[in-house]
């Protein structure tokens, strides 16, 4: 550079107008933390750091040579300043008043216009010196940038200013290669002259820059940024203890990913699955675990659109240089490119959870165990994912054994040739599910059920429909279409006529009222009496007792059908009982119990105030009977 004598002295000069629109901007409006001004200027020392990095691997004459590439903060709680210095690249003096007097960038005006409209997310001045630089103001009375370039022969200088509307350059001697921002505080802003808060910003936004920072000497950053290495190169102790660190965790994950894309957009990607999950616990809904970095620079913690809500368990890291920011750095700027990136992402996620499934058994149990919910949750809300969720679900059934579990790839691959549907029941526990009507005529036919023990599997089955073109079906539905028994039914036993089963099925449908819907007979039952079913094909018998628990409110628990077992002990009876004119009102109660039961045996109310009092009635009116 050729000095001239106005160069070699102290000049003050007015900020160009844009730069005086984007101070007011800056130090009133852009940033939602003050802390960030922190993460700006460390961001700002180490883009330096990088292009001196660079550049001396291209060119051989350079100053300072010996110098390590570092960043060095110095803070001093008694003179309220805090001093950011880098080793990097330095400035020019005409460098300095390109970057920190002016918005040499084309479209400024526009930019700025659209700030002031309320734009964040304008032109992209993300990695340009100044924009950042401009955030120290936040905190700062006044500011004093001491650089020096790397090029031979440069010499030093100086800029100050109290960010108001002007800033003065001078020479300054005795520096070494780099820059070095020392911030005067405001009165409001000393403690970030405290070193500890210093060092918890550092470790907050800037743990992982490629460069040793230190404060008053001591190196903070001490963990790296492991997601930007090949996985080649990283060993199971350094994923561990990143996790540890990640999470504040004492345990290691259960689960790792770590993934690199060139597309939709270039990234590096670390997750983890952590051994436990607290939601079970009653510890309250887990918040986003997954930050969003951009070269290693924190710029949204706890991201909420980079994994949908049901992943909300996962821990880890997604950073890409590509993705657009706003201007404050502090969310991405096209959200449908985040979108992309999160559809991705997500996809990735849950391929890998089914891989691991088929590639250790035992784990995935474990997994599915602590945050089965997750999936559940997912399979109801994530259409476009559904089905390879459905993959990852897992249910006790009656071909496994108690505690097993199975997955409705393993039901669907061991189903019978004449079989058309998956079917499943919803009930408290295996036991009481195993003890009730609705399996019988899959016991009979030998066709597995899957037994749904949490109530809102219900639901995970209705939004699911079907899975590899089969149709899910619950076992409580009316009109089920099994294959026939083989060997036909000619070994049951006695049984009613049709024309019997008719005349005692209107006479128990008058009996029942409004109770039930339909009596009617049942080809389904083997041993039990009755039975009731549910007509409705959308809204399982279990869903309406989540929604009646869940809303006392809600409309009764919708219309049900009674069928009748035309083999059943019971029902004969009741049938010539009723033909030979014995006690119209005792058999009208046995009626009434029978429903009752039907209801109780299916996990609804029925009519449970008079149940009790009805069956000590029978009893009385059996033991008066005496013995037979």
């Amino acid at each position: 550079m050729g000095d001239t004598a106005n160069e070699r002295e102290s000049q003050k000069m007015e900020f160009q107008a844009e730069v005086k629109q984007l101070l007011d901007i800056v130090i009133n409006s852009l940033y939602t933390e003050r802390d960030v001004f922190i993460r700006e200027l460390i961001s700002n020392a180490s883009d330096a750091l990088e292009k001196f990095r660079l550049l001396s691997l291209m060119e051989s004459d350079f100053r300072d040579k010996h110098l390590p590439l570092e960043i060095s903060i110095e803070t001093s709680e008694k003179e309220k300043t805090l001093v950011i210095a880098d080793t990097g690249i330095g400035m020019t003096r005409e460098e300095l008043i390109e970057n920190l007097g002016t918005i040499a960038h084309s479209g400024s005006r526009e930019f700025l216009k659209r700030l002031a409209e309320g734009d964040r997310g304008g032109a992209q001045l993300i990695g340009q010196f100044g924009v950042g630089f401009y955030s120290a103001f936040m905190a700062a009375s006044s500011v004093r940038v001491l650089t020096l370039s790397y090029r031979p022969g440069a010499e030093g200088w100086e800029w100050t200013s109290d960010g108001t509307g002007s800033y003065t350059i001078s020479p300054a001697r005795g520096l070494s290669r780099g820059t070095r921002i020392i911030v005067f505080l405001k009165e409001d802003a000393g403690e970030y002259a405290d070193p500890l808060r210093i060092k918890r910003i550092i470790k907050q936004y800037s743990n992982f820059v490629p460069f040793d920072i230190k404060v008053n000497g001591e190196k903070v950053n001490t963990v790296q940024a492991i997601w930007t290495r090949s996985k080649n190169e990283i060993k199971d102790e350094e994923y561990n203890e990143f996790f540890k660190f990640l999470t504040n965790s004492f345990t290691d994950p259960m689960y790792r990913l770590h993934l690199s894309s060139d597309a939709p957009i270039q990234l590096n990607a670390l997750f983890f699955v952590p051994a436990e999950n607290p939601e079970r616990f009653g510890f309250g809904r887990l918040e986003p675990g997954v930050n969003l970095y951009s070269r290693k620079v924190l710029i949204q913690q706890n991201a909420r659109d980079i994994l949908p809500e049901y992943l909300r368990f996962v821990k880890g890291a997604v950073d890409s240089e590509d993705l657009p920011l706003n201007i404050s750095r502090e969310t991405a700027q096209d959200s449908r490119l985040i979108k992309k990136i999160s559809r991705f992402l997500t996809r990735r996620l849950v391929s890998f959870l089914d891989e691991e499934a088929s590639r250790d058994v035992e784990r995935y149990r474990l997994f599915w165990e602590k945050f089965s919910m997750f999936i559940k949750e997912g399979c109801v809300n994530d259409p476009d994912n559904r089905d390879q969720l459905a993959r990852l679900l897992r249910f006790q059934s009656s071909r496994a054994g108690s505690g097993e579990e199975v997955s409705l790839a393993e039901y669907a691959g061991r189903m019978k040739e004449n079989q058309k549907a998956i079917y499943y029941l919803n009930g408290p526990s295996r036991e009481i599910i195993e003890s009730g009507p609705y399996l019988e005529a899959f016991r009979e036919r030998d066709i597995e059920v899957l037994y749904l023990l949490d109530p809102v599997d219900d639901f995970v089955m209705t939004a699911l429909r079907e899975f590899q073109g089969k149709k899910l079906v619950s076992a409580d539905q009316a009109d089920l279409d099994l294959p026939p028994v083989e060997g036909g039914n000619s070994d049951r036993g006695d049984a009613l006529s049709p024309e019997e089963i008719g005349s005692l099925a209107a006479w128990m449908r008058e009996v029942l009222g409004d109770t039930v819907s339909d009596v009617r007979e049942s080809r389904r039952l083997v041993d039990s009496p009755a039975m009731v079913v549910n007509p409705d094909q959308v809204l399982t018998t279990s869903m309406q007792r989540i929604l009646q628990a869940a809303d006392k409110g809600y409309g009764g628990i919708g219309p049900k059908v009674l069928e009748i077992n035309p083999r059943s002990g019971i029902i004969i009876k009741l049938a010539r009982l009723r033909k030979e004119g014995a006690d119209g009102e005792f058999l009208r109660t046995c009626v009434e119990q029978l429903a009752d039961n039907a209801f109780l045996a299916a996990g609804l109310p029925g009519n449970r105030g008079n149940m009790i009092d009805r069956m000590y009635r029978i009893m009385e009116r059996a033991l008066e009977a005496g013995p037979r």
